[in-house]
């Protein structure tokens, strides 16, 4: 990444006269001319620019974190979830069933009634 604070890649980097991106290729460059391996032009960038010049953190100590954490969330999130409908579902409780069905002419007595309120 630039150092120069665009949050942009080294070779993206767009801004008009940034010193920075200049003198880090040169930087590249000649650790390449050298034969220096990756490893060494990163570790000697990373202590004269800080850590914020990798696009990713590392995956040794503490930058461990950075990439757990986002499935560490994710399944405590969807073990909230299932708990929570758990819960919800047992409060609900049973629904009680309809008792046994009203005879025939109990039921012709309601009939003709909405009939002679709802005639017009």
């Amino acid at each position: 990444m630039c150092a120069c604070g665009c949050n942009q890649g080294l070779l993206e980097c767009n801004h008009v006269g940034c010193t920075y991106s200049d003198r880090m290729r040169g930087e590249i460059l000649a650790g390449m001319n050298r034969g220096d391996n990756e490893d060494l032009i990163l570790q000697s960038f990373v202590q004269k620019y800080g850590p914020t010049v990798l696009s990713a953190p590392t995956t040794t100590g503490f930058n461990r974190v950075a990439w757990i954490m986002p499935f560490v969330a994710l399944g405590g999130g969807l073990l909230l979830v299932i708990v929570v409908v758990r819960t919800w579902n047992r409060r609900r409780g049973v629904v009680a069933s309809p008792g046994p069905a009203p005879d025939a002419p109990a039921l012709d007595s309601f009939r003709q009634r909405a009939r002679e309120e709802t005639e017009v």
